[in-house]
């Protein structure tokens, strides 16, 4: 038989992997143009931030903000979702959201496009995310990005405050999102820049031992085990914290490199226990520095409904984004950057969650 036509694993709905390696993604491959969102207001533009691995993304700035100086904005690094092998950073569900998010949010936001797996197995989204969190800070801090001189990007550059920087994921974007504070916890940012903000949306989280939301699905752990056997060619268990964090011993908690943390999570998404639980765990650990820890819960709904293209109003998923625009608003940051003109200090508020 033909390599290129005979299946190795099929993985339907997402994508099927022929015998020659060839991978047919069966979802998230259409992309929608940047530009100008008439509902919104929010102006968008791709950018590349690495020709040899091929990392791009995709910028948005609210309205109202070009051509004045003067607004500084929080800076949201966001990830999207798709189990680590399919969707990108173009593709109109996240388009939409993330639309309505920086609207609501007023934040400079960077939408990753990282590599997929099965090409490229994770880590090397984790190592993506990584380098554009570090491309962004060095844009908006003007600081070396550590392999050259500071990345110019004017909307971060004139729009972005370095005391306010939030990354953000749905799902699998999550799990990323997780990954990267834990390694900013660990590594420095250009210019010293701390992660002011984490909000990780219904994010994807598994492990050996299976919590009550979870047994409701019959093979879930055989399911979640040969996926992540998949998208991590074999490299790691199901137990290992990049998808675990709960397997983790309290005192490593301390890496996690942000000082305020938000966890969103579905009545319906069988994943909500995970969500419920690392916030208790990040919590409980007495060793993470961060101030505050705040769990944000839909009730009845579906694992990142607010995904969906709706009709008109949509309650649950505007009350989920401004949930997450109430939670960054509340931020009190003191960032390092030197003598960046872009740090400053705001005033904090309690979000109301």
């Amino acid at each position: 038989m033909d390599p290129d036509t005979e299946v190795d694993v099929d993985l339907s709905p997402y994508l099927i992997r022929y015998k020659s390696g060839r991978v047919h993604r069966l979802m998230g491959t259409s992309r929608v143009a940047a530009g100008t969102d008439a509902a919104t207001g929010v102006t968008s533009k791709d950018v590349s931030l690495d020709a040899a691995t091929g990392l791009a993304a995709r910028l948005y700035v609210p309205g109202g903000v070009l051509g004045t100086p003067a607004i500084r904005l929080p800076v949201l690094v966001y990830f999207h979702g798709g189990a680590f092998s399919v969707h990108s950073a173009f593709s109109g569900a996240h388009f939409r959201f993330l639309n309505a998010l920086v609207s609501a949010a007023r934040a400079v936001t960077v939408s990753v496009d990282f590599r997929l797996a099965p090409e490229h197995p994770v880590p090397a989204a984790y190592d993506d995310a990584w380098a554009a969190l570090r491309w962004a800070v060095a844009a908006t801090c003007g600081r070396d990005a550590g392999s050259g001189p500071a990345p110019q990007e004017p909307w971060l550059a004139e729009h972005g405050d370095v005391a306010r920087v939030f990354v953000a994921g749905d799902s699998t974007g999550g799990n990323i999102a997780h990954n990267v504070a834990m390694r900013a916890g660990r590594l420095p940012l250009p210019g010293g820049v701390r992660i002011e903000g984490m909000v990780l949306l219904h994010p994807y989280f598994r492990g050996k031992e299976l919590l009550p939301s979870e047994l409701t699905e019959p093979r879930s752990l055989e399911r979640a085990e040969r996926w992540w056997a998949f998208v991590t060619a074999g490299r790691y268990g199901i137990d290992h914290p990049f998808v675990n964090p709960l397997a983790m011993a309290a005192a490593e908690w301390a890496a996690l490199g942000c000082r305020r943390a938000m966890v969103a999570v579905a009545g319906l998404d069988k994943m909500r226990d995970r969500g419920r639980r690392y916030v208790e765990a990040l919590r409980a650990s007495g060793a993470w520095a961060g101030d505050e820890a705040v769990l944000y819960e839909d009730h009845g709904e579906r694992h990142v409904f607010f995904l969906r293209k709706s009709e008109g109003s949509d309650k649950a998923k505007e009350d989920m984004i401004a949930a997450v625009a109430s939670f960054m608003a509340s931020s009190s940051a003191e960032a390092r950057c030197g003598p960046c003109p872009s740090v400053r200090f705001s005033g904090s508020s309690d979000a109301k969650l």
